[in-house]
């Protein structure tokens, strides 16, 4: 559409006069707005995040004369002479805020750091009172912020050592607990993150979106419409200068920008309008007609349903299969076989962040900062929409406040850059919570037939395993899924004879896509429920029997990879196993005097690939000295929370053997740091960490050349030099003008893989991550309650490169876990907002204890692996073979809410009198 001059448009305001940390302010604002929305724009209280507008997930907490309120829910009319405190002025004024700051860092409880704001004035809160502190208080008073990083477990950890003193450690190479190096502007309140950055200037974008599942339209008189309501801009299909289309998967790019005749699923954009704020809030209903069609929301039928792609046979997206062996025969050989059939929902992904971005054009180039997981996948994809060579795109991300897989895809991106292509000017977007959770792509649902036979002696024999996933209506990471879930759902277990078969099919649903995972979490639930029943008709103890069947170095995997060293599920098993004892005799005397309150006891095996499944998977790293001898290392890698910020930097200054403090991090901008992959599939610490040793070793070879001293000598950066000893030789060595870097190497690794035939076979990762988990619970036979009661994992990671940041991400796997277990479900067009999805509380996490096998890894970085998949694999199936155990009821659909569980209690009781 034309681009139109802004009109002019002035709202009446009101003054509020109130103090804000310390200082009395006057804003000009509507007594009625939101509080979070005056101190934001109007104060530059940037530390106040909003991820909800609904007071459900706390991320907005400010103190109101010393009392934590949602500021999303308390007018601004109501701050009128009162006193104001936000995260900032509380570290920087408040002695007890400043420690708790500190040991936030101490015990990296900030992850992504989108509700440490929330977190820590609630904290403050509790502080002041002067109540002493116990867990269940701190739980109390920090209840009503929801995180969906650390699994809570390191903030209440933080709060009740927030009068300790002791200093967090800043310095270590590999294997230290070295806290965050991006940590403090996270607990002091200076981080920006997607709707931080936008300049004041920047008009704001909002998206017309399909309010059925699937339906035809038309729009009306457009120009008439932008002109009647003083919008600057109005975008169409029509006003995509390069290909309508976005997507992550060569093949498979099938998602348009706008909708072109029909929108596929409910909120489905099919146009944009561009304004001032208080324009769009104003403007009229949109000129667009509805056909409303027939949808078809699940897979069940889509065979015979209308195509949701009418260009396809058929609404399969693709398939997956592994074959190794007969299964069909070695079943007929097992001595034991059991089977059943399993469901999972879909899951949301609940990032305290929605979706933001921003966009402005620089000459014939385009900038875009916005929250993402894959700089260069957003800059090659915006190219392709705007018709530009990547060169004309740039991509400077911004912390991010959570991703776990959905900030993979564009979401917003397309918008703001369009319309700050078209307009020249820039442009914002922030979405609505149910925005985001209503368009943002989610775990695949599945739909799980799985059969698994053993012998006499409790060896596994055969498995076969048919899974269908709802991957919606656009491809998203759906054929990720597809192939590596058959490579999984073995689980880490010797399998002489297996099939597996998967197939995504398309529905009038928003896409699933990328999640801690990639659909192996849903295969394990099946997986590892059936061990236990095999357990039960061998007559062996569970544990004893995953120890037997797991995989050992030496061993085939199902696709016929062996692995020489780095199979570490045994040692995870073995880790467990005199706690796994005492829990199991605990529960047995619980229970002989319990009659209405079961307690139970779970165990569950995982495993997961680092890295893209038989592809070409790549990351580089830059780094250079300056003339004035300052080190800097160019890191592309974006930490979504999981501490790529920290361990690569530690493994880069190991490899060049220079403290840790004197490694200035440069990153990520498309501009300036190489393409380092994407923060995904457990590869960031492998891969990007292996590029990093890579790039310290090379640079650590040319600066000893330089210097003429051998590989022993010890290099440090002082006063504008390089210092080299060696013995009791010093040398100093005074770098070059250099218009760039005096010293400079660049490094790339790409991880050792081999295709897969067409059976499955081959070599579809370097290195995988496993883990095996305890859970104890209770079970409330009458009610169907679950009450969770401690969590032991033992996860191999290769080598700890950070056991802090080990722990954190160990936590919060689990915690996602527990939602995917018992509470989580998005129901399309009915659970769009986080107090109808409901994830995970403090309250809900139990007392979880972290175990750090070593085994050491061939390709690994100093032995290291992956790690943020693996850590959630096995709770969910942990969680629900505990339910059994306690109850006797077996739950086979998702999630196991009070009403599954005891309808499934009073089943088991109605076939136990029969």
């Amino acid at each position: 559409m034309r681009w139109r001059e802004p009109m002019s448009l002035d709202e009446p305001k009101g003054q509020i006069s109130l103090t804000l940390n310390g200082t009395e302010i006057t804003l000009s604002a509507s007594p009625t707005a939101r509080l979070s929305e005056v101190l934001r724009r109007d104060a530059g209280a940037l530390d106040v995040k909003v991820g909800c507008n609904a007071g459900d997930c706390g991320a907005c907490t400010v103190l109101l004369d010393g009392a934590p309120v949602c500021a999303c829910i308390t007018a601004a009319g109501q701050a009128q002479g009162r006193a104001v405190e936000t995260q900032v002025g509380l570290v920087a004024d408040d002695p007890d805020a400043l420690r708790l700051a500190q040991a936030f860092q101490r015990h990296q409880a900030a992850q992504c750091g989108i509700c440490t704001p929330g977190m820590m004035v609630s904290a403050v809160a509790l502080l002041r009172s002067g109540t002493a502190l116990s867990e269940e208080r701190v739980a109390d008073a920090l209840g009503g912020v929801l995180c969906r990083c650390t699994g809570y477990r390191k903030i209440i950890a933080a709060v009740l050592d927030a009068g300790n003193t002791e200093d967090t450690l800043s310095e270590g190479g590999v294997g230290a607990r070295v806290a965050r190096l991006d940590g403090w502007p996270k607990v002091s309140g200076a981080e920006r993150f997607g709707d931080d950055v936008p300049p004041a200037d920047a008009l704001t974008l909002r998206v017309i979106r399909s309010p059925f599942h699937r339906a035809g339209f038309r729009f009306g008189d457009l120009e008439a419409y932008q002109a009647a309501n003083g919008l600057d801009l109005i975008l169409t299909a029509r006003d995509v200068p390069g290909e309508n289309l976005f997507g992550v998967i060569p093949g498979f790019i099938d998602q348009p920008v706008f909708a072109e005749g029909e929108a596929r699923f409910k909120g489905e954009a099919v146009a944009a309008v561009v304004g001032r704020a208080e324009v769009l809030d104003a403007m009229g209903a949109f000129p667009v007609e509805w056909d409303e069609r027939p949808a078809q929301l699940t897979p069940k039928g889509a065979e015979t349903a209308d195509l949701v792609h009418g260009d396809r046979a058929d609404n399969v997206m693709c398939r997956g299969l592994v074959a190794r062996g007969d299964a069909d025969a070695g079943m007929k050989d097992a001595a034991h076989v059991v089977s059943g059939q399993f469901s999972t929902g879909f899951i949301e992904h609940g990032y305290i962040e929605p979706e933001a971005a921003s966009a402005r054009r620089v000459g014939n180039r385009i900038e875009v900062q916005c929250c993402t997981q894959a700089p260069y996948m957003n800059r090659d994809a915006l190219a392709l929409i705007l018709g530009l060579d990547p060169e004309a795109v740039r991509i400077l991300p911004t912390a991010v406040g959570g991703g776990f897989g959905s900030k993979l895809d564009l979401t917003a991106q397309p918008y703001v850059a369009l319309a700050a292509w078209i307009s020249g000017q820039p442009v914002r977007i922030a979405y609505s919570r149910a925005e985001s959770i209503a368009t943002s792509t989610k775990r695949h649902p599945s739909e799980i037939a799985m059969k698994i036979g053993a012998d006499a002696d409790g060896r596994l024999v055969a498995a076969r395993f048919d899974g269908v996933f709802n991957t919606g209506a656009y491809a998203s990471w759906g054929p990720t899924v597809a192939n590596r879930v058959p490579i999984h759902a073995s689980g880490p277990y010797r399998l002489p004879h297996y099939e597996a078969n998967s197939v995504a099919i398309h529905t009038n649903t928003a896409p699933s896509g990328a999640f801690r995972g990639f659909g192996v979490p849903q295969s394990a639930v099946a997986q590892e429920q059936l061990f236990d029943l095999l357990a039960h008709e061998l007559g062996m103890d569970r544990l004893a029997f995953r120890r037997l069947n797991c995989l050992q170095n030496g061993d085939a995997t199902v696709t016929g990879q062996i692995f020489d060293t780095g199979m570490g599920i045994d040692a995870c098993f073995d880790a467990l196993k005199p706690e796994w004892e005492r829990a199991l005799a605990e529960a047995k005397a619980f229970n002989a005097a319990h009659s209405q309150i079961k307690r139970g006891v779970g165990v569950a095996g995982g495993w997961y690939g680092c890295g893209n499944t038989s592809m070409s998977n790549p990351s580089t790293i830059r780094a250079g000295v300056t003339s004035d001898g300052k080190l800097m290392l160019h890191q592309g890698a974006v930490d979504i929370g999981q501490g790529s910020n920290t361990v690569i930097p530690q493994i880069f200054a190991e490899a060049l053997g220079v403290p840790l403090a004197q490694v200035t991090l440069v990153g990520p901008d498309t501009d300036v740091t190489p393409d380092a992959g994407k923060t995904s599939a457990s590869r960031q610490t492998f891969i990007t960490g292996n590029a990093a040793r890579l790039a310290g070793e090379a640079l650590r070879a040319q600066i000893l050349r330089l210097g003429n001293v051998g590989e022993g000598a010890a290099i440090s950066f002082v006063d504008g030099l390089i210092e080299l000893s060696e013995g009791d030789v010093l040398r100093r060595i005074e770098l070059p003008e250099a218009e760039g870097y005096a010293l400079e190497v660049q490094e790339s690794y790409d991880p050792p893989t081999l295709p897969m035939d067409a059976k499955g076979q081959g070599s579809p990762y370097a290195v995988f991550g496993t883990a095996a988990q305890i859970v104890e619970l209770e079970v409330d036979m009458e009610l169907g309650t679950v009450k969770l009661l401690r969590f032991l994992a033992a996860h191999d990671v290769g080598r700890a490169i950070n056991p802090l940041l080990v722990e954190g991400q160990i936590e919060g796997g689990i915690a996602q876990g527990i939602g995917l277990a018992l509470m989580e479900e998005f129901l399309p067009g009915r659970t769009e907002n986080l107090h109808d999805y409901l994830i995970p509380t403090m309250g809900d996490v139990p007392y979880i204890r972290s175990i750090i096998v070593e085994s050491g890894d061939a390709h690994g970085p100093y032995g290291a692996k992956g790690l943020g998949e693996h850590c959630l694999i096995p709770t969910a199936p942990a969680i629900l073979n505990a339910i059994a155990d306690a109850s006797g009821a077996r739950i086979h659909h998702l999630p196991a809410t009070p009403d599954r569980v005891r309808a499934a209690i009073l089943a088991q009781k109605d076939l136990a009198t029969t």
